[in-house]
Parts: C-alpha cells; sequence; structure tokens
C-alpha cells in the first residue's frame, strides 16, 4: 500500500524531513501558516549537508481542512502547540491513521492518544541540527537521525500501532534518505534524547550561549555533564537503564557537533513560547513518581519557568 503522509508544522524539522519524503515522490502534503503564499510562489528550498535541494512545487496548504485524509499525520509543531492538535488532526484523518509524534519531551503523545486513542500513536526523536532561516527555507547543519516506535503511554501497556505499519514508514523513510530506525524502547530512545535535551536547551537559555560556548568553558561544560549524569539517574529509576558511558558519548558528541543554536534558545529569544513543561517538567513528574530527587534539573526547571513568564508579563 502507498501511504499518504501529512506535515503538521513545516518548520526546521518538518521542513526537512518532509523535504526529504517529497523529493522522493512520496504523496505528501505540508500544513502552513505564515509560509502559505511564498511556499505556494516560490517552493520549498532545503540547504543540507546531504546535498541541497529546491522543490518548486509541493503539496501546500493553509487550512488542514483543505488537505485530503491520510494515513500517516507528521507532528512537526513544537509540543507549546498541542492545544492546536485536535482542531488541526480531525480533518486529516481516518479511521485508521497514524499520528507520529516527533517532539522534544516526554509523553508528549498523550495529546495524540486522547484525540486518536492507545493504538495510533507512534512518538519519535529526532536527533537534527537544523533551523528554518527564512520564509519555506530550511538549513540542516549537522546529524538528522529519527529513532521512533510505538508509543505505549505513561503506564507502558498501550498496543501502538502494528509493527506492519511502522516498518513502511521506516521504508518509506529511509528510501528518502532519511537515517531512521525502529525500536521497540521508546521511552529509554526519549530518556537518552533528554540526556542531551535537557543540559543543553536549558542552559543555552539560561546562559545565553551556543552549544561551543558552553562546551568551550570548564565551569559550564562540566555543569552540563552533571546535568546529564542526572537524568541518567532518573531514567534508571523509572525503568530505563542507560550505561554511565553514555554521558561521555553526549559530551563527546556536543563537542563534534557543528556550533549550533537549541532551539529553546532561538524560541526565547525569538519572543515564542518555550518547551519547558515537555523537557522538564514531564521529566520531573516521572521522577516524582519514582521518588527520585533531581535538584539540578528542578533547579533549572524553576529557572526557565520564571524566564519564560517574566519575558511574557513584560511583552503585556
Amino acid at each position: 500500500m502507498r501511504l499518504r503522509y501529512s506535515v503538521l508544522g513545516t518548520g526546521a524539522l518538518g521542513g526537512f524531513y518532509g523535504g526529504l519524503i517529497a523529493r522522493q515522490g512520496l504523496d505528501i502534503h505540508f500544513l502552513l501558516h505564515s509560509d502559505y503564499e511564498h511556499v505556494i510562489e516560490h517552493g520549498l528550498r532545503v540547504d543540507s549537508k546531504l546535498g541541497d535541494f529546491h522543490l518548486p512545487t509541493v503539496n501546500a496548504h493553509a487550512r488542514s481542512q483543505d488537505m485530503p485524509k491520510c494515513d500517516v499525520a507528521i507532528i512537526g509543531l513544537k509540543s507549546t502547540q498541542n492545544h492546536l492538535l485536535e482542531e488541526l488532526l480531525q480533518p486529516i484523518l481516518h479511521q485508521e491513521s497514524i499520528v507520529l509524534v516527533l517532539q522534544n519531551g516526554l509523553n508528549v503523545e498523550q495529546t495524540a492518544r486522547g484525540i486518536v486513542g492507545p493504538e495510533r500513536v507512534a512518538g519519535g526523536c529526532c536527533f537534527l541540527c537544523s533551523n528554518k532561516v527564512g520564509p519555506g527555507h530550511i538549513r540542516h547543519l549537522d546529524y538528522g537521525r529519527i529513532v521512533f516506535g510505538a508509543y505505549r503511554g505513561i503506564d507502558g501497556k498501550d498496543p501502538g500501532p502494528s509493527k506492519e505499519i511502522l516498518q513502511q514508514i521506516l521504508d518509506d523513510m529511509v528510501a528518502s534518505g532519511i537515517e531512521a530506525y525502529l525500536t521497540d524502547d521508546l521511552p529509554t530512545t526519549k530518556w537518552k534524547k533528554l540526556m542531551w535535551n535537557i543540559p543543553f536547551n536549558g542552559l543555552s537559555v539560561l546562559l545565553n550561549a551556543s552549544t561551543d560556548a558552553i562546551m568551550g568553558d570548564a565551569d559550564s561544560r562540566l555543569l552540563a555533564r552533571r546535568i546529564s549524569e542526572e537524568v541518567r539517574q532518573i531514567a534508571q529509576a523509572a525503568g530505563s537503564p542507560i550505561e554511565p558511558s553514555y554521558v561521555d558519548w553526549v559530551i563527546d558528541h556536543t563537542d563534534d557537533m557543528v556550533p549550533y543554536d537549541s532551539s529553546m534558545r532561538l524560541d526565547f529569544l525569538g519572543g515564542r513560547p518555550i518547551e519547558v513543561e515537555a523537557i522538564y517538567g514531564n521529566a520531573l513528574q516521572e521522577a516524582k513518581r519514582c521518588g527520585f530527587s533531581a535538584p539540578i534539573v528542578m533547579t533549572m526547571y524553576q529557572q526557565l519557568k520564571f524566564m519564560a513568564g517574566h519575558r511574557v508579563a513584560s511583552k503585556q
């Protein structure tokens, strides 16, 4: 069966992966907001370390009500926009549609689960350095791996989508040039991503620094390592054992990464909401459930909540 895809959120993530899928000639439709007129006229442009490309014509839509029913809805929106998901998803789903949530954070799939049920939600982690640099213009800087699998709920008991449909999504991604993998253990994959997201997204805002600046200072580098280790310990308490050496992997790969402004820092500097609850609040909820104390992560959470709220208040 040939799958029809939709992308909700054609930004740094959705524009990059969706662009690769469209370049392969697969049936994919993009929901756009402010970029709609530009993309209709000029198409979608992706500058990538994998090779630059321009798609002069894509299936672009300004409203989900105008989109056809899809088999797989890829969620590229930030989790701060999840209150919009029901309105956006309802027009494009049929009774067997799968929702693939590619958002930062833990248990961000719960919103989609409440809309379509426990059998039709998958989640994934994107190990990606990519920015939206202009209307319909994505710049892919580094990495690009996706690891995804069935979302089984907070208690791990949901059935999730069938292995057959997940395998077909994987095959389409790989054929499109995406480095993609399936996992039977989505929670551990999420915790491994959080071992990078929690230290580096937060520190980039709190220290007003890019990754290379954080890694280039002895004190902030040590702090990032300690935060990553604390996240690993939360994961351990939550039933996702991760070897201590994975902290070394996180630090070493950040050393090797091109200088990068995290999405959280770019959102903060741009006056947009930041994903404090999805990345920090949900991880702390899991720590509390397990009776685990996470003082550094809690401190970051409190600081980031203050900064986000204070910035919003100062603009009113």
